[in-house]
């Protein structure tokens, strides 16, 4: 699953792996390879969220998530990149690779160098497989795309000159769905051109026919006081493996652990005193 908001232009995205059963009582079966890319993934997320801090680089985040991958004997998607995000920006200048290119391998670009900055806000994107990690488009069709405004062309069809302009009305810089169109029978018959000329970007289903995959992402802030990690969900219990991670990785996760725990105890007590004072009142009343 792989969502996101905005409330006036402020983006927060998140995604998250989960297995469908039959029934909702129903648990999962026990799947190694699954848990194993899961776990690494999930765990992968939170050191790269912890590592993104003012001063770092981006180049620093991908050894650390090169270094989960190792440990679980998985291998970051090649094609997945973490985002700097600002008003109305999904996809922002500075991007975070999952790992080094390979220098012969043409499908794997070389992302330019960057610092993080106080006050930047990020969206830390994480998919892993137990394949080669070569993401490529399924079989299902695109309905999602996104507006290239750096991109103009004078269009022939009238079909997509009626869609381009509704785009730029209603989503004129963040994805938008086919089925949030006035028109969809028009849209269908112009859309091919708008993408030809680059004036639209689709957003295709990614699959690794290789293996297994596992995919987790959550949005951070740079504020004064470090890092704040304010979306994703716990990873779900039936995730599991034998496998641990590296020393480095360990010491961080039991930090992040810490720091939750101190944060839900300091939560758990200003409700217990709200609930405290509340009943006073109550009494005194």
């Amino acid at each position: 699953m792989d969502l996101g908001c905005h409330i006036d232009g402020y983006i927060a995205v998140a995604a998250h792996t989960c297995v469908v059963t039959e029934s909702p009582d129903a648990q999962p079966e026990k799947d190694e390879e699954l848990g194993n890319v899961a776990v690494a993934a999930y765990n992968a997320m939170l050191v790269a969220a912890a590592s993104i801090k003012a001063g770092a680089t981006n180049a620093d985040v991908t050894k650390a998530v090169e270094r989960v991958a190792s440990a679980y004997g998985v291998t970051p998607i090649s094609s997945v990149r973490m985002h700097q995000m600002k008003r109305y920006v999904l996809d922002g200048v500075k991007e975070v690779a999952l790992k080094a290119p390979v220098p012969d391998d043409p499908e794997e670009e070389k992302v330019p160098e960057c610092t993080f900055e106080q006050a930047e806000v990020y969206a830390v994107d994480v998919a892993m497989s137990t394949g080669d990690g070569k993401a490529r488009p399924g079989e299902f069709r695109t309905t999602v795309f996104k507006r290239n405004v750096e991109q103009q062309y004078h269009l022939k069809v009238k079909a997509a000159r009626q869609l381009l302009a509704e785009v730029d009305k209603k989503f004129p810089t963040l994805p938008f769905t086919m089925r949030h169109l006035s028109d969809l029978r028009s849209a269908k018959l112009g859309i091919t051109e708008c993408i030809t000329h680059g004036l639209l970007t689709p957003y295709p289903s990614m699959h690794d026919y290789s293996g297994k995959v596992a995919h987790f992402k959550c949005t951070v802030l740079l504020l004064p006081s470090g890092t704040s990690r304010v979306t994703g969900l716990k990873l779900p219990s039936y995730f599991t493996t034998d496998k641990a991670a590296d020393e480095e990785t360990q010491k961080v996760l039991e930090e992040i652990a810490a720091v939750e725990a101190k944060k839900a105890a300091k939560k758990a007590a200003k409700k217990k005193n709200k609930k405290k004072k509340k009943s006073e009142a109550t009494l005194s009343a």
